[in-house]
């Protein structure tokens, strides 16, 4: 049997490639992921082959958005798929997932799913970018509608690297629309590492503000985001002890300060958030492109107990006061967390990575890349419960085509 192309170059090639009828693709601009996985190159010898790279992926990609958690899952999928999903009149046997996606070049495959979700996000949801004027669309201010992207690292509880640590991954994760942008592997374990090559793996971050917790308050990844023409907003903590008291004796006492309080999930809760200006105080030193430094006291008493608690959070940011007001950046610090139950406990509990026992080769990382993309194509298509969606994708896998081919 002759091998499938495994390089289009262009749209039709990618079709042929993946042997799909091109009845339901529709117009061209439907079938922006088949392109972005067109980029990716194929790591085998071209003698033998009987299914392109395109394929696999493509199959795999459908698979995991259906709900498939292992090799074994995702070519029984494959061969119980309608018709127009079939490629290579059979299709590949899950040594075969196994094999060609551990060899998968991953850092080529994450540029170009970065690529894919960056023009769907700004074809689906035409954010306002911060340069274009003062004031946004619709009468607010330009800062209320600027990107927002948490960084942050996940073990891979069941996967193993080549030589037996557990395997990492970091995200960038958009606060706002609940995108994986961007994923990195964290080598030796060094999740400090991974800030740069992962946030390297974006073309533009000019406007961008990049939050992270204490880990990542580093001099280093300050001036990195400043030459890139972004923005940080990094908390602080234990692990710069002399920033820390340096923040702690600011006079908290003289700023004025706003108080929010919200009650639900069986609490109540009240922040109370002060912000000053660093502009010309000794502090402003202390930290690269320190504009602003903010602290925050959360207290909260369980409903219905006499039980309460008390937490003071201390932040650094680079945006001045022209930037954005003191609740803007106390959401902001909330709302980093939402990669934390927006996307790792997604992948841990929905998608079962916790239990996942792949571990060879690039396997791991490749197959966490696809499942951050079955997130995106469900986010992007307005889901927002991730679990109905990958049983309404297992149940109908004609569906799944159609997710894929209008992606």
């Amino acid at each position: 049997m002759p091998a499938c192309s495994s390089s289009p170059s262009v749209v039709l090639d990618a079709v042929r490639a993946v042997e799909l009828s091109s009845r339901p693709l529709g117009v061209v601009e439907s079938i922006t992921l088949l392109q972005a996985l067109s980029a990716v190159p194929d790591p085998r010898r071209p003698r033998g082959r009987r299914h392109s790279l395109q394929s696999i992926l493509f199959l795999a990609m459908g698979a995991v958005l259906a709900g498939a958690r292992s090799y074994a899952a995702i070519a029984q999928w494959a061969s119980h798929a309608d018709a127009p999903v079939g490629v290579c009149r059979s299709s590949p046997h899950a040594a075969t997932f196994a094999r060609v996606l551990a060899a998968v070049e991953v850092t080529v495959l994450q540029q170009a799913l970065t690529g894919w979700v960056l023009a769907r996000r700004a074809a689906v949801h035409a954010p306002a970018h911060p340069s274009e004027g003062a004031r946004g669309d619709v009468g607010r201010p330009v800062a209320q509608d600027r990107t927002v992207l948490a960084f942050d690292g996940k073990n891979l509880r069941g996967a193993r690297t080549g030589t037996g640590g557990q395997a990492k991954l970091a995200a960038v994760f958009d606060h706002a629309h609940g995108l994986v942008l961007a994923q990195a592997e964290v080598v030796g374990g060094d999740e400090l590492a991974a800030f740069i090559p992962a946030l390297e793996i974006l073309p533009d971050l000019r406007g961008v503000v990049v939050t992270a917790d204490a880990l990542h308050c580093q001099r280093a990844h300050a001036d990195y985001l400043h030459g890139r023409g972004a923005h940080y907003l990094f908390t602080v903590k234990a692990n710069q002890p002399a920033l820390r008291r340096a923040l702690a004796r600011l006079p908290w006492a003289q700023a004025p300060g706003l108080i929010e309080r919200q009650q639900g999930h069986g609490r109540a809760e009240s922040r109370s958030i002060k912000v000053i200006d660093l502009d010309g105080t000794p502090e402003a030193g202390l930290f690269p492109h320190g504009a602003r430094a903010i602290k925050v006291i959360r207290r909260r008493r369980r409903t219905g107990t006499a039980h309460r608690s008390m937490e003071t959070v201390y932040a650094l940011t680079s945006l001045d006061h022209r930037d954005a007001d003191s609740r803007l950046l106390a959401c902001w610090i909330r709302s980093h967390w939402t990669i934390e139950n927006r996307l790792h406990w997604v992948r841990d509990v929905t998608q079962g990575e916790d239990h996942s026992t792949i571990r060879t080769g690039n396997g791991p990382q490749v197959i966490a890349a696809l499942r951050n993309t079955a997130i995106n194509l469900i986010r992007l298509r307005g889901g927002t419960n991730i679990a109905a969606a990958h049983r309404h994708f297992s149940y109908q896998p004609a569906a799944v085509l159609d997710a894929l081919a209008t992606a």
